[in-house]
């Protein structure tokens, strides 16, 4: 199993280097892993000029998948688009075909308390949002600014979806449904979009290549009100771009902390680029103030999507919760009563609880 490791800027190389004791931990229990590290983002500009490298692009062809740290930091918002750190990411989507994003949100019980949601509520929720991450009104076409004939600007953006590109997400959703509670919710605003329609007339075709997946459906402005309400009747939710890029962000303010989220970006084989979805935090960086769980925790998603490893993922996932159950807690999670960590020693513990 080839894994292309790629730390970025800012608190990346910090969260990344937790990642990989946890790897190297079970590398050392006989899982067989090769892993290599090359720049990206900022820390590649510096080095060549480019965020995203010839050599790591390489590299990430080259790998099974992909461990991604964060890219971004003050010293390059002056420079031109293309060479914005931001630049790698997107272009690492595009050249990998990763059009399918997994965004979990889970409360673990000792952190429900931080939600913004009353704990009981909240507690108990464990919901995967699968995010469609090419399509959609962010990249139809037609699109731009024009001057209408009594000289008012008209802003306008195409939805759009192929059959093809709803099918193939559709199949990631309920992949992802077999390997967790067989519930999927497929969420559209099928009552007024005729994108949305055909989104779902094919996820009912797909569907019945999945017998053992219970299917739901959900209009979108339903969908955020029952995110509110009652997050713990979603296991596996499916929906395109923009939809999903609202609600996965809702959903990851009910868990209590974005430090505690992974996340990841597969292609129609399962190869996958595999994150934390908060960003570079340039602030904190080299303070040992970071929290590395949603790194870890996306380095057990890598080994569950992309290697199939379902049971080791299960470990990385129970000795996370055993530190938290253990009262560890970096500075975002912090409460009274709590232990305060450091990023190092936090990744220590998980190790130790593995």
């Amino acid at each position: 199993m080839k894994i292309a490791v790629l730390p970025g800027d800012g608190i990346g190389s910090e969260i990344i280097a937790q990642g990989l004791k946890v790897l190297n931990a079970l590398s050392a229990d006989g899982l067989k892993l090769e892993i290599e590290q090359a720049p990206v983002g900022g820390a590649a500009y510096d080095v060549s000029g480019d965020p995203l490298p010839a050599a790591t692009l390489k590299l990430a062809r080259e790998a099974d998948a992909i461990l991604f740290g964060a890219v971004g930091g003050w010293q390059y918002d002056q420079l031109p688009r293309a060479k914005r750190p931001e630049q790698a990411i997107l272009g690492l989507r595009k050249e990998l075909g990763l059009f399918a994003n997994l965004r979990p949100a889970k409360v673990f019980p000792e952190l429900a308390e931080a939600s913004t949601l009353r704990p009981e509520v909240v507690a108990g929720m464990d919901i995967l949002i699968l995010r469609e991450l090419t399509g959609d009104i962010y990249f139809g076409q037609p699109r731009g600014v024009r001057k209408l004939d009594n000289g008012e600007r008209e802003g306008f953006d195409t939805m759009r979806y192929s059959e093809s590109e709803i099918r193939r997400i559709a199949h990631a959703g309920f992949r992802a449904a077999m390997k967790r509670a067989k519930k999927l919710c497929s969420v559209d605003k099928s009552n007024v979009l005729e994108t949305s329609q055909l989104w779902r007339e094919v996820v009912i075709e797909v569907a019945r290549e999945y017998p053992g997946v219970e299917l739901s459906h959900m209009y979108v402005d339903n969908a955020a009100m029952q995110l509110l309400r009652d997050p713990r009747q979603f296991d596996v939710m499916v929906t395109g771009n923009m939809f999903g890029d609202i609600l996965s962000d809702e959903a990851s303010m009910l868990t209590g902390s974005i430090g505690m989220l992974p996340s990841a970006s597969l292609d129609a084989n399962n190869k996958g680029l595999y994150e934390p979805i908060h960003g570079s935090a340039p602030d904190i960086a080299g303070k040992d103030l970071a929290n590395p769980l949603a790194t870890i925790l996306s380095a057990a998603m890598m080994l569950r999507y992309s290697f199939n490893q379902d049971q080791v993922a299960n470990r990385i996932e129970a000795a996370v919760a055993k530190v938290l159950a253990r009262g560890l807690r970096t500075a975002d999670i912090h409460r009274p009563g709590t232990q305060r960590v450091g990023t190092a020693q936090m990744g220590d513990a998980v190790v130790a609880a593995l």
